[in-house]
């Protein structure tokens, strides 16, 4: 779909994932790295737990369907090759902080004027310019400063980060989709634009407007570990089986209240509760606990008794039962479970890709949407480093081989 397309990912682990979209879509995205390697090398997990920058599972895993070369832009050697590969570029990404790539003399404005339809995509903590422009940060900063760190954890305690990063994910996200935008609006205009993501609006975005409760009049959103708040009623999604976990509504009014009120005739039919608690009305019991004529510690042995049930049935089971009994009930899939996922393997996501360093071929994911036309790229293993060098720089700028050496000896690739 973006095969006509060149992308020049200046990016470190802080953006790869927006290249890796682009290049999901068929651009031809050029991972450009300083000659002693990304960042993001040095990211562990690594294969066979052997630290190495050639063998970091996270590059593997987010600069797949990309080539590879080695560029140092704060060379006067190295910004000339860039300025050489951006004349047949259509994308620019980068995630330097704000000011880095003025001070190369790569900013939008210098790239716009030798090449007006480029469009150049910025990632950076707090945006290019306002009072945060210039803070320190990383992921836990940024989800705090967000908003969405305050939503995660149990509640009455302390908010807990999740294991891996996931602030700068949302913003290179954000980053590829409003690309896609840009080339759009290019079509009529003819013109490029300078796209400014910043990560903590990213972030607070992805906090699906919990943040707004208190300024609209509403509660205020607080952790619920697995749940829902509302008002002094406490909903909870996660609820263990005897093998794992199932997210599962017991919820209630008109529009749900049936489906918990099948769930406790299942759970009466096996003797998992008692007549009280199967008599119960599901569709007006938030009203009841609401004006206090079902008391919390009611409420309490109802939430205990389901949970009695569930740990006593397995995923299968409980799976299976949401289908005869119309349950809103769907299993909590764990890697392995992913990795071996029936719906996967009957569309032929995975691929199998070789790599030099791995004894044999690497399971990657593969396209993640099917188009009946113009399909996706079928898959690139991640680059070495340098892989593409001589590739790009020989074959399409016509840079001679001693050249090349010359510019590897002063450092410059």
């Amino acid at each position: 779909m973006l095969s006509p397309y060149r992308v020049l990912d200046l990016t470190d682990e802080r953006g790869l994932l927006c290249g890796q979209m682009l290049a999901d879509l068929g651009a031809d995205v050029i991972q450009i790295e300083p000659p002693g390697g990304s960042s993001a090398r040095s990211l562990g997990p690594f294969y066979h737990d052997e630290p190495d920058p050639e063998q970091s599972l996270y590059w593997w895993a987010y600069a797949r369907n990309k080539r590879g070369l080695t560029c140092d832009l704060d060379s006067a050697a190295g910004r000339d090759l860039f300025l050489r590969l951006l004349d047949s570029a259509d994308f620019v990404i980068d995630s330097a902080l704000p000011g880095v790539m003025s001070e190369r003399g790569l900013d939008y404005d210098a790239l716009s004027a030798r090449r007006p339809e480029v469009i150049h995509a910025s990632i950076t903590p707090f945006g290019q310019d306002g009072p945060k422009a210039h803070y320190a940060d990383s992921d836990l900063i940024l989800m705090a400063a967000g908003g969405p760190l305050i939503l995660q954890g149990e509640p009455g305690r302390e908010p807990v980060r999740l294991s891996l990063p996931q602030a700068y994910h949302h913003a290179a996200s954000d980053a590829a989709g409003a690309a896609l935008i840009a080339l759009w609006e290019r079509r009529a205009s003819g013109r490029g634009q300078h796209i400014d993501v910043s990560v903590q609006q990213s972030v607070t975005a992805a906090a699906l407007s919990a943040l707004l409760t208190v300024p609209v009049g509403d509660e205020e959103a607080v952790r619920t570990s697995g749940g829902a708040q509302f008002r002094n009623i406490s909903f909870r999604y996660i609820w263990q089986a005897r093998d794992g976990y199932v997210t599962m509504l017991v919820l209630f009014g008109s529009s749900l209240g049936p489906f918990t009120e099948r769930l406790v005739d299942w759970i009466y039919e096996e003797g998992g509760c008692d007549d009280s608690i199967h008599e119960k009305d599901w569709i007006a019991y938030t009203e009841l606990l609401l004006t206090g004529q079902e008391p919390p510690e009611e409420y309490a042995r109802v939430l205990d008794a389901i949970a009695r049930f569930t740990r006593s049935k397995t995923i299968a089971e409980l799976v299976d039962a949401a289908g005869e009994r119309k349950l809103v009930i769907a299993p909590i899939a764990t890697i392995p479970d992913v990795a071996g996922m029936e719906q996967f393997q009957s569309r032929d996501f995975w691929r199998e890709l070789p790599h030099p360093r791995a004894d044999e071929p690497l399971r990657y994911p593969g396209p993640f949407v099917r188009f009946s036309e113009d399909g996706m790229q079928p898959g690139r293993r991640a680059p070495l480093l340098g892989e593409h060098n001589e590739e790009i720089y020989g074959e399409e700028l016509g840079v001679t081989r001693s050249e090349l050496d010359q510019l590897h000896a002063e450092g410059a690739i």
